[in-house]
Parts: structure tokens; C-alpha cells; sequence
């Protein structure tokens, strides 16, 4: 299994095998969003990482995650999973009085050209742009490659 876990990760394709949905450390968003449950897997590529978080929006307004940008990658891209396909997409909704959960084997984001290979312990910096909320900065942790975080998002 790790071995096909691997060359899975190396392919660029579901990254995601190697963590569970997201608990942890997270912060405010302002205007009725709250995030948490931020984490990264320790990446066993020296390429590609994945992470995962939650965005709560408690107020009576939808927004949207646009983008996200992070020192530690060329770029950050947001993906959508349906079935066993995953595609970049331009953003992901975060309803009025719902949620937006980014986890393993769902929507997720994706650390592409890494400028350094993050290890466990470590904390990454990501900035979150959304469509009418200022950027909100959150530090992922970078998990072992199998955490398991409690469900609960």
C-alpha cells in the first residue's frame, strides 16, 4: 500500500489517500466566517502537499473561497472532487449558515511547486481570499502523513 500511496502522491493524482478529514487549529475570517480544523499532511512528494480545513459561515450571506496563496508553493490551487475525479476549480461556495470542509477525498487545496518540503511539526502560513470577506491568514500544521484528525466538522 505505501509504495502505491507513493507513486499515487508522485502522479499528482488523489493526493488525498494519505489523511482524513480536518481538525485542529484555526482562526477568524471575519464577517461570519470562522475557520478550523487546518492541517497538512506531511507530503511525501518533494513537489505536491495537500491541506485541508473548514470555513463556517455563520452569517446570512453566501461567500466564496477564490483563491489561497502560501510562501512555502509557487502556487495554491483549490480543487473540487465528484466520484473519483478531481479538477481545479475557481472557487468553492461557503453558504449562508453552512459550512465549506475541505478534506481528505473531498474538495481540497493543492501545493503545487513546493519551495521546500514541509516536515511534521512545522506550521505553514496560508492566506485565504475570499469573494467578499478580506483575506484571512490561518497556520496549518503539518501533520503525520496518516493522521487521522476526530471527525467532528
Amino acid at each position: 500500500m505505501r509504495g502505491g500511496a507513493v507513486a499515487v502522491l508522485a502522479s499528482g493524482a488523489l493526493a488525498l489517500v494519505l489523511a482524513g478529514c480536518g481538525s485542529g487549529d484555526g482562526g477568524e475570517a471575519g464577517a461570519g466566517l470562522s475557520v478550523d480544523g487546518a492541517y497538512m499532511p506531511q507530503p511525501v512528494s518533494d513537489s505536491l502537499a495537500a491541506g485541508f480545513l473548514t470555513v463556517t459561515n455563520d452569517g446570512g450571506d453566501d461567500d466564496t473561497l477564490e483563491s489561497v496563496t502560501s510562501d512555502i508553493a509557487g502556487q495554491v490551487t483549490v480543487h473540487e472532487t465528484v466520484g473519483q475525479s478531481m479538477r481545479e476549480v475557481d472557487g468553492l461556495n461557503v453558504p449562508a449558515h453552512g459550512k465549506l470542509v475541505l478534506e481528505s477525498g473531498g474538495n481540497h487545496l493543492m501545493f503545487e511547486q513546493l519551495k521546500r518540503k514541509p516536515k511534521e511539526g512545522e506550521t505553514v502560513s496560508v492566506v485565504l481570499h475570499f469573494a467578499h470577506t478580506d483575506p484571512v491568514t490561518v497556520e496549518m500544521p503539518v501533520k503525520p502523513m496518516t493522521y487521522r484528525p476526530a471527525s467532528g466538522n
